[in-house]
């Protein structure tokens, strides 16, 4: 590594390194707001843009177009293209590649901290830290990723680029320099490293040296979830960024006090969630995902970070890089993140706008969000049913691809989309989002009686890899009261991903396993049994039967389950047409095990009804879940919301007030995001449980800007909302 160089600060940007700027001042609040001035930068922000400039952006744009954007959106953040892979500032940093098309005296990024500066912005500096051009590679060969045949790595989309390692040299010196050069030259708040953690396993002899010291092994050839070696390169891995993480951190705190580094990948969240100040829910292109995808991702974190600063990025695209979405999808994907608890954060690929269609929802979003800010610093979530996010599942399902199918070492399977990952939980949620039930996520590692109590029913929709030590706090859950409803394969495997000769939770369902799972269930039925009333058949006691699920685990009871709601009519011929009837039509086999324990229900599927109503989209699925739910809780919802449509409702409290958000997903496209129109539903009757002792005083529409008469009666408050286009936030003043 070169010696580091001595760097002259720039006159007009000085002001900005003495307490880094917004690190230190007050900003203009909204009527009403309830920021406090004396918070950290990343704690008062409320609104976010990410820019992300192009190499041949500079001279190409408009800076006076975006501080005028900037400054009609009320925005308080602005996270911005700086160095790594391509440098938009005079860099004194040999082998930092700068702009091609910078001229002499040239500093777009410091243009843009000026400005946003006077602002009163805070300003991130993003750089990339996965790419090199060939003079590098050649000057530090030891700066780039070696594949397991001993080749150094070609980048898989720009070959004449490099990849590079992330655990050596090249992240730890060089672009730790590059991070020092960024805070001494312009006080930035923040810094956010793309691709810091690596484009997969890397064999450099640094890599290779490294490892054997740590566990005297060589770097595994291959992934395997299962393989001690391979465990011990994840744990390796992640050590190296923790410390990396650690580094840039201080380098930065040594010149500001108040920056921070922050990233939202590499580090496992329970990690990550000790480091960071604010962490980025990142759903930016939609194509084939539901809308609630963004309110999905807010859930996730939100389940690990607790009350820390979550921004829910979106981008301006619709799927390709620079393509440009309708002004109604980015709205409903935009407004679903802000309901379900995120911040927004809209990024833009290059400063040169061609294309303005974003623009105006943008501007309409930010102002509203601007406007109403002290309904949106959300404390406390009011739902009583989570979802277990299982990061077990995805440790134990493999690794993810990264760029080019190389294997991403360390980053464990966390893709944006159910439609590539967890049909179960995509199932599930949409059930519950369909049945207008608030909920939450809880993070399968931290199951302690903290982070579940406020809750009243579980769900763990195939939840198959639990530890012993995770099935016992389930069990402490239901112990304490709480309900549990569970599907398929849950707790039939350990954390490793090894089968258990018996569920984990065997003594909670009621049942064990016999041995045998059927992947591939056809034109099997589900009896419904009306005579035994029970209320899991709502709505359906007028069927004979419906649909069952397509995979299904085989068990035994433990216990006496009388009278079963639901029994299996086994598979028989689908053709020729004159053979299909039912060879069994009536069988004492449950389809559904319910255990009812005092002040905890228990609910067990044996069949992959979550799965099943995702692939299928069957309304009886839906309802028969929903109905699950509703037994399993026992007790009435914070919220209830009636009328026609399909809304995501979500519900919190404020410092003095209470908010229910109905998010309006009623349209033909709602399962694919790319919504061409908003198609408005019509009255919406609500009713909200009220804290103790605290009566409304009014309730406000934060949308439409109507004020509703309200009735108050045992604890709740009831009104109707006319209409909801969009996105409408009741809010109630205590």
């Amino acid at each position: 590594m070169d010696e580091p160089v001595c760097i002259d600060r720039r006159s007009f940007l000085a002001v900005s390194l003495a307490g880094a700027g917004l690190a230190s001042k007050a900003v203009a609040q909204p009527a009403g707001g309830s920021a406090n001035p004396a918070a950290e930068w990343y704690d008062r922000a409320m609104r976010w843009f990410q820019l992300i400039l192009v190499e041949d952006n500079p001279g190409q744009y408009d800076s006076q177009t975006w501080f005028d954007l900037f400054r009609t959106t009320h925005t308080d953040g602005l996270c911005l293209t700086a160095g790594g892979c391509v440098a938009y500032y005079p860099t004194k940093i040999p082998f930092h590649h700068r702009s091609s098309w910078m001229k002499e005296g040239d500093d777009p990024f410091g243009q843009f901290v000026e400005g946003c500066r006077k602002l009163n912005m805070a300003i991130v500096a993003r750089t990339d830290a996965h790419a090199i051009l060939d003079d590098a590679a050649q000057a530090h060969p030891e700066w780039v990723a070696v594949d397991r045949e001993g080749r150094k790595r070609r980048h898989w989309v720009m070959p004449d680029r490099w990849v590079t390692c992330a655990y050596g040299p090249y992240n730890f010196e060089f672009m730790t320099e590059v991070h020092r050069e960024l805070v001494t030259l312009y006080g930035i708040d923040g810094l956010f490293v793309n691709r810091w953690q690596g484009s997969g396993i890397c064999y450099c002899e640094s890599c290779r040296r490294q490892f054997h010291a740590f566990c005297g092994k060589d770097i595994p050839t291959g992934v395997d979830a299962r393989d001690p070696v391979f465990a011990s390169y994840v744990e390796w891995t992640q050590g190296r960024l923790v410390d990396l993480w650690k580094l840039w951190d201080g380098e930065l705190r040594k010149v500001n006090p108040h920056a921070r580094y922050f990233s939202n990948v590499g580090l496992d969240r329970v990690t990550a969630s000790t480091l960071a100040p604010l962490y980025i829910s990142e759903r930016q292109t939609r194509g084939s995902m539901p809308p609630w995808q963004i309110g999905l991702g807010a859930k996730e974190v939100r389940a690990v970070f607790g009350r820390k600063p979550v921004v829910g990025l979106a981008s301006t695209a619709l799927s390709a890089r620079d393509s440009v979405s309708t002004e109604a999808e980015l709205r409903v994907w935009m407004l679903d993140g802000i309901a379900n608890g995120v911040r927004p954060w809209v990024m833009k690929t290059s400063a040169v706008i061609t294309d303005r269609r974003w623009i105006p929802a943008v501007e309409k979003i930010y102002d509203w969000h601007w406007r109403n800010e002290k309904y949106l610093r959300n404390a406390s979530s009011l739902a009583r049913v989570a979802m277990v996010y299982s990061a077990g599942n995805r440790d134990i399902s493999g690794i993810t691809g990264a760029g080019g199918g190389a294997v991403n070492s360390g980053q464990l399977r966390t893709s944006a989309s159910p439609y590539e990952t967890d049909y179960y939980q995509a199932g599930m949620y949409h059930a519950l989002v369909e049945a207008r039930i608030p909920f939450d996520f809880v993070f399968d590692k931290l199951l302690d009686q903290t982070h579940l109590d406020a809750y009243k029913l579980l769900l763990l929709p195939n939840v198959t890899a639990l530890s012993d030590a995770q099935c016992e706090q389930i069990r402490q859950f239901a112990a304490r009261g709480g309900s549990v409803l569970a599907t398929f394969e849950t707790s039939l495997h350990d954390e490793r991903g090894v089968e258990r000769r018996d569920f984990g939770l065997s003594n909670l369902f009621g049942v064990h396993f016999t041995g045998s799972v059927q992947r591939q269930v056809s034109n099997s039925y589900m009896a419904i049994n009306r005579e035994t009333g029970h209320a899991i058949l709502k709505d359906l006691e007028t069927f004979g039967h419906i649909i069952n699920t397509t995979q299904h685990v085989d068990v035994r009871a433990a216990v006496d389950f009388p009278a079963p709601p639901l029994t299996r009519i086994p598979s028989y011929p689908t053709l020729p047409m004159e053979e299909i009837f039912p060879r069994e039509p009536k069988t004492n086999i449950p389809e559904v095990f319910l255990r009812d324990m005092g002040r905890s229900r228990i609910v067990y599927f044996p069949g992959d009804i979550d799965r099943t109503f995702w692939q299928g989209m069957a309304p009886d699925h839906g309802t028969l879940l929903r109905n699950a739910v509703e037994w399993a809780l026992n007790e009435e919802h914070p919220v209830t919301v009636s009328g026609s449509g399909i809304l995501d409702v979500a519900c919190w409290r404020q410092e003095n007030s209470l908010t229910v958000h109905l998010v309006n997903l009623t349209n033909p496209m709602m399962l694919r995001s790319a919504f061409r129109e908003l198609l408005p539903v019509g009255q919406q009757r609500v009713s909200l449980r009220l804290p103790p002792g605290k009566p409304a005083r009014a309730v406000r529409l934060l949308a439409s800007g109507l004020t509703l008469p309200v009735t108050q009666s045992a604890g709740r408050v009831t009104f109707t909302i006319p209409s909801v286009l969009d996105h409408e936030v009741a809010a109630i003043d205590l």
